[in-house]
């Protein structure tokens, strides 16, 4: 057999174990069974829970997140002492609008009614609207709502001395991401208005 011939034939023989294999592998892994990634969320680094006194002159005083800044509602249904909890940095924000009641019964069923049915909005795409009364260091008892699934407001509450204020409060997010990625800034948002509630008190009744 001549030389050319010779090396013609190796090169033959390494082709076809060549295309052998690819085939071979090519069948391994179409039989191989698919396991998909499990789903995953960016990280969220927060900043540790600490608090400072409102400063600004309304009839409640609390204490808020160090992280947040404290700016007037200017909707344009916004009232006196209507204010908004911001946490610029998580792009959450808590809504407070204030009521004076004047020791009227019938307005403040009606406030509380008004909560009730802003809260049940939600029940389009919530799953679940888990409702706690909370009696709080002032001796008052605040009516807390927690809503599971894809709300806009994932957090809300009332609060009152069924004589003279009304303070309602709900938890918002400017961002359209997912309520599943933000679980650990929502827990965070949740203690810090847990905090509020416990350091609330009236102003006329210090």
């Amino acid at each position: 057999m001549s030389e050319t011939r010779k090396n013609t034939t190796i090169k033959l023989a390494k082709l076809k174990a060549f295309l052998w294999f690819s085939v071979a592998a090519t069948m391994v892994a179409c039989s191989a069974e698919y396991t998909p990634k499990p789903k995953g969320f960016n990280r969220i680094d927060l900043p540790s829970q600490t608090y400072q006194s409102l400063q600004e002159e309304h009839p409640y005083q609390f204490e808020y997140s160090q992280h947040a800044k404290i700016r007037p509602d200017s909707s344009l249904i916004a009232q006196p002492h209507w204010i908004n909890i911001i946490y610029p940095n998580l792009g959450a924000n808590v809504q407070l609008t204030y009521k004076e009641l004047n020791n009227d019964p019938e307005k403040l069923n009606d406030l509380i009614e008004d909560a009730r049915k802003l809260t049940g909005k939600h029940q389009v795409k919530a799953y679940s609207i888990e409702e706690t009364e909370v009696r709080i260091p002032s001796g008052d008892v605040a009516s807390v709502f927690e809503l599971e699934g894809e709300v806009p407001s994932q957090f809300q509450f009332y609060v009152t001395d069924s004589t003279d204020h009304f303070l309602r409060g709900a938890l918002y997010f400017r961002t359209a991401t997912q309520n599943d990625s933000l679980a650990p800034v929502i827990d965070f948002v949740k203690k810090d208005i847990i905090h509020l509630l416990n350091t609330l008190k009236w102003k006329d009744k210090q």
